[in-house]
């Protein structure tokens, strides 16, 4: 495999992780009615993204490793509820 290969493999795993990280952030953002905080754990957007990205990319490394492939339906569930959770917990959820 040359690099050029492995750059794009590692790419299209980490896309997905990315990808969810953002949308979990920027619509807790619209909708932060729902899950308003006074003072959230990570204050800014890029790192409540990088968090999730990171946790993302874990859940999906965890996946892998329990399934033996990447691109399995509940590696991608595990990966949307790990998101979703991780936000909920950056942003004090439990304090509502």
């Amino acid at each position: 495999m040359t690099a050029l290969n492995l750059i794009n493999q590692w790419l299209n795993f980490v896309a997905p992780a990315a990808c969810v990280a953002l949308l979990v952030v920027l619509l807790a953002r619209i909708f932060s009615g729902f899950l308003r905080s006074k003072r959230p754990l990570a204050h800014t957007l890029w790192s409540q993204a990088a968090i999730i990205f990171i946790v993302g990319v874990l859940l999906s490394l965890t996946g892998l490793v329990l399934f033996g492939r990447d691109g399995k339906m509940a590696s991608y569930a595990l990966l949307a509820v790990g998101a979703a959770s991780c936000q909920w917990g950056l942003l004090r959820g439990w304090k509502g």
